[in-house]
């Protein structure tokens, strides 16, 4: 019970404070005195902390606002994408406190060494933060099995990676999970962005991933591998896909199939900055490309609305980028396809999150583990 108790605590200053000891009794039902008590253990924790008076609109000396501790736990985000690498420090108010970022081609480089220099990043960002690390979450482009291994990642060119073994080789005593890019920024989505809790969340970069929020929890499938957004077959016999279909909503909207079909070398840099710039300079073949995108992405979206009716898609990654030439496609084709049932086309949006998403994600993922079980974390510590 008690455990119950501090975790309605925590949510309610983590998630509506500052709020007054006696505005959190009101807040979750529990006596004053309770919560007084509930209060010294999480501030002794090093979980919440005071804010100076708490505005009460009454006569009299005020209570002390209650907020998370910016200087308690961190959450610690990591990133293998296809061109970069990526880790962040999130606070327990949802601040980003520190984060690195390194160019790399993961295709030429042995899956180990990729995580050996993100750990070397990550160590460097937690050296640098005097707040202790609650835990890791890292996010990857690729279909990750519940102990932390790459089952398949095929634009980093990854078959059976034990990611999570392999970093914690790196980063000892902290712990680590590892799932689906799409999964984290949907995740980041709901917890920093629109706060939707039924929504589509669409991750694209050079593959394309989907994850499906049902009342704030992810829908994962059987195995654990729903979302596989890039493979659905948007013309059944198309173009011919490296997974050994054909059609598949890849080849058409994916960040290579739109270089491709605008007529463009492979640059150099990041190929999804450089069809932004042409595409704002009105570049007609590339106008004409993201339009042939965009209806790909609104045809096979069109069935996932159909099929789960949410209250939003969002599109975010590399992607939210491209929006502005995406989503007139997007929203044309969805709303010629979703005829038997109430859609509003403002429910299709672009994530302000960005690339951001999956990296931020991983890092709320700690970050909300600790504020809904404030007694695990304090359990751990004491253990330690």
């Amino acid at each position: 019970m008690r455990r119950q108790n501090l975790a309605l605590v925590m949510a309610a200053v983590a998630d509506a404070g500052p709020l007054s000891r006696a505005a959190v009794a009101g807040r979750t039902g529990l006596t004053r005195a309770a919560v007084s008590s509930l209060v010294d253990e999480l501030m002794t924790a090093g979980l919440v902390a005071e804010r100076g008076p708490a505005p009460s609109g009454r006569v009299g000396r005020p209570g002390s606002a209650l907020g998370p501790d910016p200087a308690g736990p961190a959450g610690l985000g990591l990133e293998v994408g296809v061109r970069h690498l990526a880790a962040c420090l999130v606070d327990l108010t949802g601040t980003v406190r520190a984060t690195a970022r390194a160019d790399h081609a993961p295709q030429d480089r042995d899956p180990a060494d990729v995580l050996r220099q993100l750990a070397d990043m990550a160590q460097e960002l937690m050296d640098s933060h005097p707040s202790p690390t609650a835990g890791a979450a890292l996010a990857v482009p690729g279909l990750v099995t519940p102990d932390g291994v790459v089952a398949h990642a095929p634009n980093l060119g990854w078959r059976q990676v034990p990611a999570a073994a392999l970093l914690a080789e790196r980063l000892p005593g902290v712990p680590l999970t590892v799932d689906n890019e799409a999964n984290l920024g949907a995740q980041a989505e709901r917890w920093l962005g629109t706060g939707c809790a039924d929504a589509v969340h669409v991750s694209a970069e050079a593959g394309i991933g989907a994850a499906l929020l049902v009342g704030g929890r992810l829908f994962r499938g059987v195995r654990g591998f729903a979302g596989e957004l890039g493979h659905v077959p948007v013309h059944p016999d198309g173009e011919p896909c490296a997974c050994g279909s054909r059609g598949c909503l890849e080849r058409y909207a994916g960040a290579a199939a739109v270089v491709r079909a605008a007529g463009l070398r492979e640059p150099a840099g990041d190929r999804v900055a450089d069809l932004a710039r042409r595409a704002a300079r009105g570049e007609e073949p590339v106008l004409a490309a993201l339009e042939r995108a965009g209806v790909a992405l609104g045809t096979a979206l069109a069935g996932v609305v159909n099929l789960v009716d949410p209250a939003a898609v969002v599109l975010g990654g590399a992607y939210a980028e491209l929006g502005d030439w995406l989503l007139p496609g997007m929203r044309r084709e969805i709303r010629a396809r979703v005829a038997v049932r109430p859609w509003d086309p403002g429910a299709l949006t672009v994530s302000a999150l960005g690339r951001r998403g999956p990296v931020l994600g991983a890092a709320m993922l700690t970050v909300r583990g600790v504020i809904e079980d404030p007694a695990r974390y304090a359990s751990a510590v004491a253990a330690r």
